[in-house]
């Protein structure tokens, strides 16, 4: 269940071209699992940003020094992570979390591609310990724009049985996308799922892969959120139940996490008239 509370910043560092933040959030660590996300107020008690800021759990520590803490990962892009970036220790924080449904963990001991794009690979490390400890092989593939735009090589690297990284400019690993290298991954490491989390075209490419070579997908998507607890349906995208119906759900409560196979790619960002409940054009 989401709680909200105050917390306090313990450590802020950069990681090539992002922010690695670590905070108290009491409560929440303890109930985050692989995928969940967490919703920020920005800006200070007297600033006019009204909405939070949602992010991606890197890592969780339940004990510690400050008790327990909630790490995340991003990028300064607009007023209101450009203005997280600018915090320091002990500077105060609003925390809702933890939000939304998370990564669904195997039953059995299966072998597992992780892909992580850019700063998209941050709920990947959570998710390869705890896919460790049920006894399921690791293999992860990172991929960015650039080198600077890489995240979690090394914790990956610790955590995984291979791990094999692309970029687009070729300044590290393979030049090139995931795309390009993950079904002789999957092929040869006999995996049976596909976890990724990045930009929403990345996500796409792995899922209709993911259906050529047989095997299931989990795609965290990365759509705008501006509640964060389903309210605003901001976040909506089409996707189809198990009843073969299409419906706009909410990424936020329904998601991030969704199978890759149920998630109608070429449609987000739209409403299809084929959705339940969609407006009928009535000839006259």
């Amino acid at each position: 269940m989401a709680i909200q509370v105050d917390g306090e910043v313990v450590a802020m560092r950069r990681v090539g071209a992002y922010f690695h933040m670590s905070m108290t959030a009491p409560g929440i660590p303890e109930q985050t699992r692989p995928g969940h996300f967490i919703a920020l107020s920005v800006g200070g008690p007297t600033s006019a940003a009204l909405l939070r800021r949602a992010f991606s759990v890197h890592r969780v520590n339940e004990r510690g020094l400050y008790g327990g803490t909630v790490d995340i990962v991003f990028a300064a892009h607009g007023v209101g992570t450009q203005w997280l970036s600018t915090l320091e220790r002990g500077a105060l924080l609003n925390v809702v979390g933890p939000l939304g449904r998370p990564f669904a963990l195997p039953r059995e001991s299966v072998g597992c591609v992780l892909v992580g794009g850019g700063y998209g690979a941050a709920p990947l490390a959570m998710l390869a310990e705890q896919l460790r400890a049920r006894g399921c092989r690791v293999d992860m593939v990172l991929g960015a724009a650039s080198a600077d735009r890489l995240f979690g090589v090394l914790d990956a690297r610790r955590s995984a049985s291979s791990v094999t990284v692309t970029t687009d400019d070729g300044s590290t690993g393979t030049k090139g996308r995931v795309t390009d290298v993950l079904p002789d991954i999957v092929q040869r490491t006999g995996a049976d799922v596909v976890y990724a989390c990045g930009p929403m075209g990345m996500l796409a490419a792995i899922s209709d892969m993911s259906q050529e070579l047989g095997v299931h997908s989990q795609c965290a998507v990365e759509e705008s959120m501006a509640c964060g607890v389903g309210v605003c349906m901001t976040c909506v995208l089409p996707v189809i139940g198990d009843d073969g119906v299409t419906r706009m759900v909410r990424s936020c409560v329904e998601g991030p996490v969704f199978r890759g196979d149920r998630v109608r790619w070429a449609d987000v960002g739209s409403m299809p008239t084929d959705v339940l409940g969609a407006p009928q054009v009535v000839n006259p």
